[in-house]
């Protein structure tokens, strides 16, 4: 066992490291388990066994495979969307992991014992699968001498700072409107799926209104926006404050009077603000709750686990 998982740990640490991930390829790893999987009913070391018609890419490899088998590990976040297509270093990959293996001579082993350690390979990868979720997150600082609106507004400027507004911004609407109306079904997709792609008159749709929520808006979201008009739908356009003053007279000019342009601000602080019935005491409370109901949501579609918040200390300690 020992040596097995030496040197399939040499194998991991030797594989390229994506910026965007933080870590190995998405793909390999799923491939990885998937390959895995197969070599405790099929062993066979030979890449060509593995291999998919085309000879590009392993065969198997899908995100729902890669998601049962990290299932039975008791891992059920979404790891793998692509199932490996995307990673074209994938073969290499696995044609030097089935060498690390072979080192350990597992073909002179009866099946169940060979299986076991085939299983705690898997399980090495289930860890860093694991390490990806739950890497670092954004970090604030709370400071209940700031306005509600400072607070949300500081927190746009980091995700700003590190590249993440957009997601951000939208995750937030989402947790302000899922916290004040609790018994409706708030949608929650991940922030790369476009409205049209699931039929969506926006970003969220509660009764007769859309809301659209953009960090960078383009002359698209006001067509979209009259598009709405036209269907019979109230519009809601929020953005960061910095650009509110621009927006509205864009939206006037493409449909006036008709366009709600309110800033992300205002539009999160105000609901917390009434949630906490105005009650300075309270507010801590309904903070920590929009920040909880954003991790949720975010946890539940989006495979890049840096979109959450870390919550600040004060907070967790918070009534």
């Amino acid at each position: 066992m020992s040596k097995a998982l030496g040197a399939f740990a040499v194998w991991y640490k030797g594989l390229s490291v994506y910026p965007a991930s933080g870590g190995p390829a998405r793909g390999t790893i799923g491939a990885a388990l998937v390959v895995l999987d197969r070599l405790k009913t099929q062993y066979n070391l030979k890449l060509s066994a593995h291999r998919a018609a085309g000879q590009s890419q392993i065969s198997g490899v899908s995100s729902a495979a890669v998601a049962r088998i990290l299932a039975e590990f008791g891992e059920t976040r979404p790891f793998l969307k692509e199932g490996g297509r995307t990673n074209r270093g994938g073969p290499g990959d696995i044609e030097k992991m089935l060498a690390s293996i072979a080192v350990a001579q597992l073909e002179r082993l009866p099946a169940e014992e060979r299986n076991e350690i085939l299983k705690a390979l898997q399980g090495f990868l289930v860890d860093r699968v694991r390490e990806f979720h739950n890497r670092q997150r954004l970090k604030i600082i709370y400071d209940p001498s700031k306005s509600t609106w400072q607070s949300v507004r500081d927190l746009l400027v980091l995700a700003r700072e590190t590249g993440k507004e957009g997601p951000v911004a939208q995750y937030l609407v989402g947790a302000k409107l899922s916290l004040r109306f609790p018994n409706t079904n708030i949608g929650n997709e991940s922030y790369s799926t476009a409205d049209d792609q699931l039929g969506r008159p926006g970003d969220f749709h509660l009764s007769d209104t859309a809301f659209h929520v953009t960090v960078a808006p383009m002359a698209a979201i006001y067509e979209k926006c009259c598009r709405n008009v036209e269907a019979g739908y109230r519009v809601y356009l929020l953005v960061p404050d910095r650009l509110l003053v621009g927006v509205r007279q864009n939206a006037d000019a493409a449909l006036p009077g008709k366009i709600a342009v309110e800033s992300i601000e205002s539009f999160v602080a105000n609901n917390i603000e009434e949630l906490s019935l105005f009650a300075k005491n309270k507010i801590p409370n309904g903070f920590r709750r929009l920040l909880e109901t954003y991790n949720t949501r975010v946890d539940a579609t989006e495979i890049d686990k840096s979109m959450m918040i870390e919550i600040p200390r004060n907070l967790l300690l918070s009534d």
